[in-house]
């Protein structure tokens, strides 16, 4: 009887998935497992604990629906909360697993718990892109540092995998029913739903495929996408896949077919494209941590310099929505009510933060990484040396003109309205 653990990280689905498919292939037996990390609710060094409330709140619905999946196909999902290393250790001589199956991730923190299994053999598969790295027209360590050079090669010259069904069923030994950690057990208050929020962003893997269903097939909205994806206002103005991709409660791939499948039924356009060319977008900043590691966490990013320093005082106001700019206030303070806030928000208030106050751009990212809904490291951080300069960007300097933004995407001012009446007050 072989047999060996399937460990979900940021996979929190069953369908289109290489490593699990694998470790099914090759082992009479698996045992799926989901742990809450406590590392990922430890303080920072500025001060934050790293999980918020709003994607505690967001990763305990997806691990309850994951647990509903596993259930479905006649296994039982083991649910642990503590030291990874430890919880292995403990389950290990309790069902005789020596492997550890589980998606590849690339980044600094995620490659240290692995580092901490040694006592396992570890089986790694990647499924987190559009484009398979192997599928890549050149290595990984080879790709361009202009996006647009990346764009047009993958494009070209490499090919899209077909995504991967759902497997029939698991088996498994027998295991215990687990219940999830209740919200004692976690360093923050369950957020309440603001009234303002764009969207009731709920997590699982229904709740990803019931999104998806509504933007591309029921309001047809991915036909407009390119023409309303800088909105501020609203559910429908872009897609909002972002916190269910973080979480992999669909995959990038599972996307493409369906906007194909949605191309061959209502036709193709500009806006079509433009929801796939965002989702290759997220493979380079995934390709850009796999080539320059740790470096992308670092204040001079893949530069020879970093900008900024580290000036609480006025930190402290744009985290708390108190700067002289009301359209960077408004952005966060529907950040820190929601956990969420439009892309044409982030680039906005990041450069602000960096250029405008003189801050460290790193201040900026560990707060987008308490807050966000959809927080992952490789497009959070991608995205802040992007703006700071010290990324993958071909100008020397994306300083954005926060007032000429707000005049064109706000120029009636009621997305700073809605937000602005709201008084924050976090301590630093």
């Amino acid at each position: 009887m072989k047999r060996a653990f399937y460990w979900f990280r940021n996979d929190l689905r069953l369908g289109d998935s290489p490593a699990l498919q694998r470790a099914l292939r090759e082992n009479d037996e698996i045992v799926p497992v989901y742990i809450f990390d406590e590392r990922e609710w430890e303080e920072d060094e500025w001060g934050f604990v790293k999980t918020g409330a709003h994607r505690t709140k967001f990763l305990l619905q997806c691990v309850s629906s994951l647990q509903g999946a596993v259930g479905d196909l006649g296994s039982e999902l083991i649910i642990k909360k503590g030291d990874v290393a430890e919880v292995f250790k403990s389950l290990k001589e309790a069902y005789s697993c020596n492997t550890i199956y589980f998606e590849a991730e690339h980044t600094f923190e995620e490659l240290q718990t692995e580092n901490r299994l040694a006592a396992f053999k570890l089986i790694r598969e990647e499924g987190k892109t559009l484009f398979h790295p192997d599928d890549l027209p050149y290595g990984v360590h080879d790709i361009p540092d202009i996006f647009t050079s990346f764009r047009k090669d993958a494009e070209k010259k490499s090919r899209i995998r077909p995504s991967l069904p759902e497997p029939e069923s698991i088996k498994s030994p027998e295991i215990a029913p687990h219940e999830l950690p209740t919200w004692e057990g976690f360093p923050v208050e369950a957020p309440n739903l603001d009234p303002r929020a764009v969207l009731e962003f709920e997590g699982g893997i229904e709740a990803s495929w019931e999104r998806l269903d509504h933007y591309f097939f029921e309001s047809k909205q991915l036909g407009v996408y390119k023409k309303t994806r800088n909105g501020l206002l609203g559910e429908g103005y872009s897609s909002k896949f972002s916190p269910w991709l973080a979480k992999g409660c669909f995959s990038p791939r599972e996307i493409y077919e369906e906007v194909r499948r949605y191309e061959s039924e209502h036709g193709a356009n500009d806006s079509t494209y433009w929801l796939i060319f965002e989702l290759i977008w997220r493979d380079y900043f995934r390709f850009v941590a796999m080539k320059y590691g740790e470096r992308i966490f670092w204040k001079s990013g893949i530069k020879a310099e970093g900008p900024g320093i580290q000036n609480k005082r006025f930190f402290s106001h744009w985290l708390n929505g108190s700067t002289k700019d009301p359209f960077v206030n408004a952005n966060m303070k529907e950040l820190a009510k929601t956990g969420w806030m439009s892309n044409r928000g982030r680039q906005n208030v990041a450069s602000y933060l960096v250029h405008d106050l003189g801050v460290d751009w790193r201040m900026g990212a560990a707060w987008f990484e308490h807050q966000l809904l959809d927080y992952d490291p490789c497009s959070n951080y991608g995205n802040w040396i992007y703006i700071a300069g010290v990324g993958n960007d071909p100008r020397p300097q994306r300083k954005f003109n926060t007032h000429g933004q707000a005049e064109r995407y706000d120029p009636d001012g009621k997305y700073q309205r809605l937000w602005n009446n709201e008084i924050l007050e976090f301590d630093l």
